[in-house]
């Protein structure tokens, strides 16, 4: 099919990391700075499309020019020929989503950071009862803690919670009750 050259736009060279003109856009250039990863998966989307010049669709990463990694999603279909009815070009579009992807995995780590840190209080609280009751390292009472979590298959959070909950209301006597808790 074709030449194997491609024609890209002034942006399309941008998010590949050159300058208009720089390169001649080949299919090999093209799948050479695909993300080793997603390589094979973008070679297989294009086999088919010059196969079957069916509608395409890709989201996956490449390493420009520089050596930085983006997010990008190609579009497109193949165009046939009128007499032969063979496929001869792709045609599509490259979008760079490299922020949109890079802003909601800040997202995410700023929700699973919060979460976390939440859940951390009464894990320490709980831990410090542990040390008072028992005389052991910090070390020692988050690993019962976390066997006991694994045993009873109750998040260590709030198994935690309830060892806080019980140290407060039982207050200098919560020892009994606390390892019973624990059993």
């Amino acid at each position: 099919m074709g030449t194997g050259t491609w024609w890209w736009s002034a942006e399309t060279y941008r998010v590949h990391g050159f300058e208009p003109g720089d390169v001649v856009p080949t299919t090999e250039l093209v799948l050479a700075h695909k993300h080793p990863d997603d390589r094979e998966h973008v070679r297989a989307v294009l086999d088919r499309a010059a196969t079957t010049g069916e509608p395409f669709s890709s989201v996956h990463r490449i390493m420009d020019a520089h050596g930085v990694e983006r997010y990008v999603v190609l579009v497109g279909q193949g165009r046939r020929d009128r007499e032969s009815g063979e496929v001869v070009e792709l045609l599509g579009y490259f979008v760079d989503i490299t922020a949109t992807v890079a802003g909601r995995a800040q997202e995410r780590a700023r929700r699973d950071i919060t979460a976390a840190a939440e859940g951390r209080g009464p894990i320490e609280q709980a831990k410090g009862i542990l040390i008072a009751m028992h005389g052991v390292s910090g070390d020692e009472a988050f690993a019962r803690l976390k066997q006991v979590s694994n045993d009873k298959n109750v998040r260590l959070r709030e198994l935690a919670s309830v060892v806080v909950d019980e140290a407060g209301r039982a207050g200098g006597d919560c020892a009994e009750r606390i390892d019973a808790i624990l059993r």
